[in-house]
């Protein structure tokens, strides 16, 4: 099992979702274009070998074509969620969760898909170990997260959506 990717649960926020095809829109209306383009340009110019735009911008190319596939491929595979959860008093995705850790320092989390985490945002993945260890609790609940670095309980102080 070395080398194995843990599978990405397919759901989505709907913000999330829309980022994702605008890139792709982006990339496929405007970007693409543009370089094929300045290749079509570079490749004018004569000698291909020593030419370094002609050069760049095909690797660019190759960049820009492995990313569409990418996105073309996993937006036709994400589930968006945009409903919230019949019970809303427990954690599912999409929830924002407020923690309070073993010293006192509390944290909130939102719970989205793996193609949206953000630690800047406090976004994390479903598949993380603390969305898996947060899902289906309820406030005043504790939380059991066991990672690498050892083991750490948390109590859930409040969950909304």
């Amino acid at each position: 099992m070395t080398g194995h990717h843990p599978k990405r649960s397919p759901y989505i926020t709907p913000e999330g979702h829309r980022r994702l095809s605008d890139e792709l829109s982006f990339l496929w209306k405007t970007k693409r274009p543009q370089v094929t383009q300045a290749v079509a340009e570079a490749a004018a110019m004569g000698d291909r070998s020593e030419n370094a735009e002609y050069i760049y911008g095909k690797k660019q190319l190759r960049q820009i074509d492995s990313r569409i596939r990418f996105l073309s491929k996993r937006l036709s595979e994400l589930k968006v969620i945009d409903r919230k959860p019949a019970d809303t008093s427990k954690v599912f995705f999409g929830a924002w969760i407020e923690i309070e850790d073993s010293d006192g320092a509390v944290r909130t989390y939102r719970i989205v898909g793996a193609d949206e985490t953000d630690a800047e945002k406090n976004f994390i993945s479903i598949d993380s170990p603390m969305a898996r260890a947060l899902l289906r609790k309820t406030d005043g609940d504790d939380v059991t997260v066991s990672s690498p670095g050892g083991t750490s309980v948390f109590v859930v102080l409040s969950v909304r959506y």
